[in-house]
């Protein structure tokens, strides 16, 4: 579906965050409130923090668990404005009671199997100033670097740092390669990057430690848009070569 075309806008909200992963910040004065889920007993109870009068924190193990909680409560319409994934953490804001709302989610299975998202296409050009890098950490020319990553799906994991930009995960951990010792004072927007196991688009022009491996013209966020975030967590990514046009212009949602 295309994003561009008209549709309701959830009242709900929208499930990107401008928090900085992980959503852990919060002062340690706030009460920490555990229940066991109702299906018997379990080594793991859902645990939450009360974020103020109207919001919950919930903490799992990781952005796959965070990401699959936030999908789960969004299909059984708990009753929260905000359904925020993090790296390990699903923050619910515009909770009524947030009590009440933690023992609903006990009804949750970690390790369920998520729906498949939208998917959409990024046409890339692979020049980006750190592929050189990429290749020597892989073991792999260039052009194996190009077409090992355009080979892998990706999946929003979470949003922030900036309105748009998504953590992509799907990079196998071997693959990982470290963020830069310094961060460049400025990239440009629309700079595909990788840091750690994470892969990235920068929707703006910012300063940034993530390795550049080629950049695209996809338009990120867009207030305008029904939805405005073109990555939203759930969404499948896959990465199409485009270095041979020169450009790259097209994010297209098939």
């Amino acid at each position: 579906m295309d994003r561009t075309s008209s549709q309701p806008v959830d009242p709900r909200g929208s499930w990107c965050s401008y928090h900085r992963e992980p959503l852990t910040y919060f002062p340690a004065l706030i009460e920490l409130v555990e229940i066991t889920r109702h299906t018997g007993p379990v080594t793991a109870p859902v645990s939450g923090r009360s974020v103020g009068a109207h919001a919950l924190l919930v903490e799992v193990d990781d952005a796959v668990a965070a990401l699959a909680l936030a999908t789960w409560a969004r299909a059984v319409d708990i009753e929260a404005v905000e359904v925020v994934p993090g790296a390990a953490s699903v923050l619910f804001d515009g909770v009524r009671d947030p009590a009440a709302l933690l023992r609903v989610l006990g009804d949750w299975t970690p390790g369920s199997a998520l729906p498949p998202g939208e998917l959409v296409e990024v046409q890339v050009v692979y020049d980006g100033a750190d592929l050189d890098f990429v290749a020597e950490s892989w073991a792999l020319t260039t052009d194996e670097v190009v077409a090992r990553h355009a080979a892998l799906e990706f999946v929003a994991a979470f949003c922030g740092f900036a309105p748009g930009f998504s953590y992509l995960s799907g990079l196998p951990d071997d693959l990982a390669v470290p963020r830069l010792d310094t961060p460049r004072s400025k990239l440009p927007a629309g700079s595909v990057a990788l840091a750690g196991s994470w892969c990235g688009i920068y929707p703006t022009a910012s300063p940034g430690g993530w390795r550049i491996i080629g950049r695209t013209d996809v338009v990120l966020w867009d207030q305008d848009r029904a939805q405005p975030a073109l990555l939203p967590p759930g969404t499948r990514v896959r990465f199409r070569d485009a270095s041979s046009l020169g450009s790259a212009t097209q994010g297209l949602a098939t």
